[in-house]
């Protein structure tokens, strides 16, 4: 356990960070997860509206610095070729 004044504020101020950081990470995951489960059931227009969402929530999350810009870059561009190779 920390000693100083500052390091227990510190301690404080990552457990509130991650479990912010936690709660967006999981329901971004959850939204890709969902596009996912929607491109492959092959439904068009509510596949669009999920990318849609999840493409949100990763932007968000990019945003807000719990993932990397690139990341989550990599991860709008797979669930895009994902959708557009459904498409087809």
């Amino acid at each position: 356990m920390p000693n100083h004044k500052s390091a227990i504020k510190r301690v404080r101020q990552n457990n509130t960070r991650r479990a912010r950081n936690v709660t967006i990470v999981s329901s971004m995951r959850t939204d890709i997860k969902k596009a996912r489960e929607v491109i492959a059931s092959g439904d068009k227009e509510a596949a669009e509206k999920a990318v849609r969402v999840a493409v949100g929530a990763l932007n968000s999350a990019a945003s807000k610095g719990v993932i990397h810009k690139n990341c989550a870059a990599r991860r709008v561009s797979r669930l895009a070729l994902l959708q557009n190779k459904s498409a087809s």
